[in-house]
């Protein structure tokens, strides 16, 4: 069973959220007497060009704070995504990062340039004997890892395991847990708008009556999903082993690593960071979670989230808990702290 401390919070505001996270980051040290080291790097997500729901750089300045009082060297780091857009490359990821408010750390991009700075980590895995993440992760084994809490088109919900899975992964290794997964298009929903077309970085969407997409050349990104306007475009979980790659990916970048992870489950989205517009909130906030064990702690968001709202939004993002605990990257048993 894993520790789980936990702050409720209903306002999203970025002064108070710092300094809940740097509250809870100074529990989990004291109570689970993690050894920090030296250099720790802050694991984040800097919010596609257009989106209005990312976790801002404020919310980070208390735990920053309080790792630079101890004489630790904070940055921040990502990997390039695999779709084209403003974080495809290292440069433009950067220079987007920075107009999101990211300018008071430096910013290691983990995958290079282009995504081809990659280290291979052997795991015993069930999909993956080994898994391609950025080469830059490989100086440190300790990090923080932030994570906006909402949903995803194909893991269900994007928290502490699928910063880990896709945020470390190289994009390589983004490619390789997408590769099997492929959207498909409701005939009846579809009104041939053309959005999922002008989305679509691979060719592989056509349009005549409705949408058809060649899953030939579809990698599984799912900007389709998030561009229809309607609704009409679906992730086809048919007989996929999606979420057990995400989980495999997850245990190879965080097992044995001396992590800490906070979770905020607030401005919660249908969709992920990612996706390049506004999105109306789908739950209400419920506030700042933290722990040493990723699948404790998403364990407890999705719990929680399902609860207060009474429906089971995100539900198919536990089959990536459950492989993983199988794995034994963490635990689905916890106790859950809250601080009053």
């Amino acid at each position: 069973m894993s520790n789980v401390y936990f702050i409720p919070m209903k306002q999203a505001d970025e002064a108070a959220l710092s300094e809940a996270a740097a509250r809870l980051f100074e529990e989990v040290v004291a109570r689970e007497e993690v050894e920090l080291a030296g250099e720790i790097p802050l694991k984040v997500h800097f919010g596609e060009k257009g989106n209005d729901t990312f976790l801002r750089p404020g919310c980070y300045q208390g735990v920053i704070s309080r790792l630079r009082s101890r004489g630790i060297t904070p940055s921040y780091i990502e990997t390039n995504v695999l779709y084209r857009g403003s974080r495809t490359t290292r440069d433009s990821h950067i220079a987007l990062a920075r107009e999101h408010g990211f300018t008071d750390l430096p910013i290691i991009i983990a995958d290079g340039d282009h995504g081809e700075a990659v280290t291979e980590v052997p795991i015993p895995g069930k999909v993956f004997d080994s898994v391609k993440l950025g080469a830059g992760f490989a100086p440190y084994d300790q990090f923080i890892i932030m994570a906006h809490f909402k949903g995803h088109a194909e893991a269900g919900f994007g928290g502490a395991m699928k910063q880990l899975a896709m945020g470390f992964a190289a994009r390589s290794g983004k490619m390789a847990q997408h590769a099997t997964v492929n959207p498909v298009v409701s005939q009846d929903e579809c009104i041939a708008c053309g959005a999922c077309v002008e989305s679509c970085n691979y060719g592989a969407i056509e349009l005549t009556e409705t949408a058809f997409i060649d899953h030939e050349k579809c990698v599984g990104c799912a900007a389709c999903v998030a561009a229809c306007p309607v609704g009409a475009i679906k992730t086809d979980w048919g007989a996929k082993d999606f979420t057990a790659r995400l989980a495999e990916y997850a245990y190879g970048a965080g097992f044995g690593k001396r992590n800490i992870y906070l979770n905020f489950l607030l401005n919660v989205t249908q969709y992920c960071d990612c996706y390049g517009g506004h999105m109306e909130l789908v739950a209400d906030n419920i506030g700042v979670f933290a722990s040493t064990d990723p699948v404790a702690i998403d364990r407890v968001c999705i719990d929680l989230l399902q609860e207060r709202e009474g429906k089971p939004l995100f539900d198919n993002g536990r089959e990536s808990l459950a492989h993983a605990e199988e794995m034994g990257l963490g635990s689905q048993k916890y106790e859950l702290i809250t601080l009053g």
